[in-house]
């Protein structure tokens, strides 16, 4: 037998044994998409019981997946809230405690790096993490969202973009780009996919829409609503053509999100990948259009007897609940509803358990876990949100919430004669302040004492504040 052809079969019984040890290959893990926009309230996805929206690719979602009734946020803006949603942290916790402004932005406010994203996590588990659009936790190098999770950025680091023609972040430079803001990150959105489809991702899209400026917007979303006469809020002295200009200005906004989630959609049902990516959609607070005389959030302005301003700051559930529907295929029963209550904190170890990674041990996060509820599975699930918004830009205050399925109760810290109670059960629209009413003395006192062990558990700064004001 020649030497060649034994160093021959040598080689081949070789590779032959490597291959068998090897195995087939590993298994693609799901994908996951989560969809973040701007000052959208549940009241305005068709999904949510509005009938002169027009919204089917969210009402799809909500059709083939989970529509959650009872989903809020943990600051009603947007700097704090998105810091809670990626970090399952809250506001006071990472010192982000109300919209992060051009001024403290400069001095150095962002996202601290003792807080642990979610992306984070999975970019160490082999994941390509990617963030198009809004970031608003930051401006200086340290807090790009490249330094905290994201391998590709696309978008705008700051609050915020012109609806039309803005300037862009990509390869790590501003540009002004040509066209439609939401268009153009969906257009890079589509692109990572396509580039990326073999890999694991995920994807956090996080649009502008439907935040103010709502227009100018692409014709085919503006023109659904042209001759739409708007239901809007009743409330003693709001100027209605106003109101309902803003509304039906604020809906065109609201689909030309629902048109480009239909794009990218489309995409995934095109690459083959639809049915191995979870899409999570949800908004980074809800949003008011005269709802209790107001306009816009948690920082509102009052927009009654032919004025707009001065500051509402505010705590209503219009402003703290949400959108919620979430898309996985092959476990969500399609048409499931959730009545739990759930929380943006609750994305951080939720996001880890729909996709079996574990959470890190040595990381405290406030979060709860809910995809058991999704995957059908008997669980405890907690009994009440808790939310807290320390406003100081343009206004100044300190409060704390906590909603159960009956009552919300609303703190006004370092303040007097200015908590609020409502009976959600029988005043869902929160019009009728019950703190002062005798027959509901014993309920509010209850909800402090849980309210104050929540604040005692997050080593809340208000109490040290109110303990120094004794």
């Amino acid at each position: 037998m020649s030497l060649r052809y034994i160093l021959l079969a040598s080689s081949l019984f070789l590779a032959s044994a490597s291959h068998a040890q090897a195995g087939p290959p590993a298994k693609k893990k799901l994908n996951i998409i989560c969809i973040v926009t701007d000052d959208q309230a549940a009241w305005s996805v068709g999904a949510y019981g509005n009938r002169q929206v027009v919204t089917p690719n969210m009402d799809r979602l909500a059709r083939e997946g989970a529509l959650f009734r009872n989903a809020f946020v943990t600051t009603p803006v947007c700097s704090p809230s998105r810091a809670s949603y990626l970090t399952g942290r809250y506001g006071t916790q990472v010192r982000i405690t109300d919209w992060i402004s051009p001024r403290e932005a400069a001095g150095g406010v962002g996202v601290p790096e003792v807080a642990l994203t979610w992306p984070e996590v999975l970019r160490r588990q082999g994941y390509l993490t990617a963030l198009i659009g809004k970031w608003h936790l930051g401006m200086l190098p340290r807090f790009h969202p490249t330094r905290n999770g994201f391998d590709h950025f696309f978008g705008f680091v700051g609050g915020g973009a012109a609806p039309m023609n803005p300037v862009m972040e990509e390869n790590g430079k501003e540009r002004k780009m040509k066209g439609y803001g939401g268009d153009l990150l969906t257009d890079n959105a589509i692109e990572f996919i396509t580039k990326n489809k073999a890999k694991s991702f995920a994807m956090c899209l996080h649009f502008r829409e439907p935040h103010a400026p709502y227009a100018p917007t692409p014709p085919e979303d503006a023109a659904v609503y042209k001759d739409l006469d708007p239901k809007i809020p009743a409330f003693k002295g709001l100027d209605v053509a106003q109101v309902k200009k803003l509304t039906r200005e604020y809906y065109a906004a609201v689909h030309s999100v629902d048109r480009n989630l239909g794009r990218l959609l489309k995409a995934l049902e095109e690459l083959g990948l639809l049915e191995d990516t979870i899409i999570v959609f949800t908004s980074d607070h809800g949003y008011c259009i005269g709802h209790h005389g107001i306009w816009h959030k948690g920082n509102g302005i009052w927009i009654v007897g032919g004025v707009n301003g001065p500051r509402r700051p505010n705590m209503f559930d219009v402003n703290l609940r949400v959108p919620l529907m979430i898309r996985w295929p092959r476990v969500i029963r399609p048409g499931t509803v959730v009545e739990q209550m759930v929380s943006n904190i609750d994305t951080f170890p939720t996001v880890l358990g729909m996709l079996g990674v574990p959470r890190p041990k040595d990381y405290r996060q406030e979060g709860a876990d809910f995809s058991p509820i999704l995957r059908g599975e008997k669980t405890p699930w907690r009994e009440e949100v808790f939310s807290q918004y320390d406003i100081h830009n343009s206004a100044q205050g300190f409060m704390r919430s906590i909603r159960t399925p009956r009552w919300h109760l609303v703190r006004y810290c370092l303040a007097n004669d200015m908590d609020e109670l409502y009976d959600i059960e029988n005043d869902p629209g929160e019009m009728k302040n019950l703190i002062r009413n005798p027959k509901h003395q014993e309920t509010a006192s209850k909800l402090r004492t849980r309210l104050d062990a929540w604040m005692r558990s997050i080593d809340d700064p208000v109490l040290r504040l109110e303990a120094a004001q004794k």
